[in-house]
C-alpha cells in the first residue's frame, strides 16, 4: 500500500501539467459523484472485487454516451464523466472509485478519483499529455495492468486459447475520434500501436466454454467481449461480472443506444454471449488492488 500511495503522489504532481484544461472539462457529474461518496462507508470494507461490483451496481441507470474521452483537440488528460458512460468508462470508473475508497475519507475527492483513473487508463500509469499514452485497446490494457500488478489476467488459466487477432478499429474509423481529426500526425502513431498489438499473442475463452467457468468468476471481474469477423478475433465490448443473490453470474455493462442505452445488469453472462452470433468469447481480468 505504501508503494501505491507513493506512486499516486507522483501522479498527483503529474496532473499539474494538464492545468490548461479547465476542471469542468476533465470532471463532469459532481452530484452523481457526491452520491457515491455518501455510500462509500458501506463499501470500503468489502474485498476489491465486491467493491467494484457495488459501485457498478450504483451506476446502473446512467445513460450511455460514447466518445466521452475525446475532451480536447490536442491535450490528453485523465477525465471522468458521470453524466454518461460507455462500456470502457463504466468499468474503469467503477474500478477507480473502488480503489479510491482505500484512501482516508477526506481524500474521497474528484482529484483523487482522477489519480486512480490515470493509474488505470494510461500506459505504465502515466499520462504525458499525449493521446498516444492512453491504452486504447482492451488487450493492451489487460497486459499493461497485469504487468503492474493491478489486475490478474485469468484468461489462459480459465481455458483460454490463442486466437488470430487484429487491432484496426481506430485506423479505419479515425474520423470518429476528435484527437485524430485535429491531429493528422497521430494516425501514424495509432497505426504503429495497432500493429504492435496485432503482433502480440492474444488468448480468449471461447463462448462454448463460458457456462463451465461461470462458477469460477467473481463479483467485479472485468469481462472483455471478443468478436470475430469469420477469421480474426478482436475485443469489442467490456463490462463487469455481477453475481445476484440467486447465485447467477450476470454481465453488467453500459449498453449501447441500439440496445438499452444505459448501464444495467444484463442477463446471465453465457446467455448474453449467445444473443449475438458475432460474439466469440471473453477475456477475464480480476482486480487485485
Amino acid at each position: 500500500m505504501l508503494r501505491l500511495l507513493t506512486f499516486l503522489s507522483a501522479l498527483f504532481l503529474s496532473l499539474s501539467s494538464f492545468a490548461a484544461l479547465p476542471f469542468e472539462t476533465v470532471f463532469k457529474g459532481r452530484p452523481q459523484f457526491d452520491s457515491l461518496v455518501a455510500r462509500g462507508d458501506q463499501w470500503k470494507g468489502l474485498p476489491i472485487g465486491d467493491r467494484v461490483a457495488a459501485v457498478g451496481r450504483a451506476l446502473c441507470g446512467t445513460p450511455y454516451k460514447g466518445f466521452t474521452l475525446e475532451i480536447d483537440d490536442r491535450i490528453e488528460a485523465p477525465s471522468v464523466n458521470f453524466n454518461g458512460l460507455d462500456c470502457w468508462t463504466f468499468f474503469e470508473t467503477s474500478l477507480a472509485f473502488a480503489r479510491m475508497l482505500d484512501e482516508p475519507r477526506e481524500n474521497w475527492t474528484p482529484q483523487t478519483l482522477l489519480k486512480y483513473i490515470e493509474l488505470d487508463r494510461y500506459r505504465d500509469g502515466k499520462c504525458n499529455g499525449s493521446y498516444l499514452s492512453r491504452l486504447h485497446y482492451l488487450e493492451e490494457w489487460l497486459s499493461d495492468n497485469d504487468d503492474r500488478g493491478l489486475v490478474k489476467d485469468l484468461t489462459r488459466e480459465l481455458g483460454g486459447v490463442r486466437a488470430p487477432h487484429a487491432a484496426r478499429e481506430m485506423t479505419v474509423g479515425w474520423k470518429s475520434y476528435r484527437y485524430m481529426r485535429n491531429n493528422p500526425d497521430l494516425r501514424a502513431g495509432i497505426a504503429q500501436m495497432e500493429q504492435r498489438i496485432g503482433r502480440t499473442p492474444m488468448y480468449y475463452i471461447p463462448k462454448r466454454k463460458v457456462p463451465g467457468i461461470e462458477s469460477k468468476l467473481q463479483n467485479g471481474d472485468i469481462i472483455g467481449i471478443c468478436d470475430h469477423d469469420g477469421r480474426l478475433i478482436g475485443t469489442a465490448h467490456v463490462g463487469l461480472a455481477y453475481r445476484t443473490s440467486d447465485g447467477v453470474l450476470h454481465f453488467m455493462h453500459a449498453s449501447s443506444p441500439r440496445n438499452y442505452g444505459k448501464v444495467l445488469v444484463d442477463q446471465r453472462l453465457s446467455g448474453y454471449l449467445n444473443k449475438f452470433s458475432s460474439h466469440a468469447g471473453i477475456l477475464v481480468a480480476r482486480p487485485l488492488r
